[in-house]
């Protein structure tokens, strides 16, 4: 079992994640184990996936489309999001629109090229659970969160600008 950062806890997870092969195959997983499976492999067989004795989750590449899961999120229980690079940013736009266009309550995984700098603007737009990336230490991911003590723009936890935010408080 791997450490991950849940709502500003470490702790273990055991989550399977299916990613393909360099040919492309999936590997076979136990029926009675969790896995967040791709977007894609979900589509083709949501049926299959939702009738597992374990539970199944689904990930999303940066390029998916999150409407294509929206009926779907009630029901999962996790939803995760993968940054194949530190400087791909089109995951924090994922979980900004599940989070708010598609009301997604349920754990909002970031996993992939995840390190404590990217942290608190991760947890700004609405994810609550991080896969820091291999050889990051974990434990010092959690200082992550208090990198900046106020934020100019609004965000999924922060909803008025700081300038919305001073007039309020005159």
């Amino acid at each position: 079992m791997q450490s991950i950062i849940k709502d500003g806890q470490i702790v273990q997870d055991g989550w399977q994640i299916l990613r393909a092969d360099a040919e492309g195959q999936y590997p076979a997983v136990a029926p009675d184990v969790d896995v967040i499976v791709p977007l894609s492999q979900w589509l083709a067989d949501k049926a299959g996936w939702q009738a597992r004795p374990g539970r199944t989750a689904v990930w999303l590449a940066p390029a998916d489309d999150p409407q294509l899961l929206a009926a779907d999120l009630a029901a999962l229980p996790l939803v995760a999001v993968d940054f194949p690079a530190f400087t791909d940013g089109r995951g924090y736009s994922l979980g900004r629109l599940l989070r708010e266009r598609y009301s997604y309550a349920g754990e909002l995984r970031a996993l992939g090229d995840v390190w404590v700098d990217l942290l608190h603007y991760l947890w700004q737009v609405g994810f609550n659970a991080f896969e820091i990336k291999d050889g990051k230490a974990i434990d010092s991911a959690l200082s992550g969160y208090d990198t900046f003590t106020e934020r100019y723009q609004s965000t999924h936890r922060e909803p008025l600008p700081l300038f919305r935010r001073r007039v309020t408080s005159l």
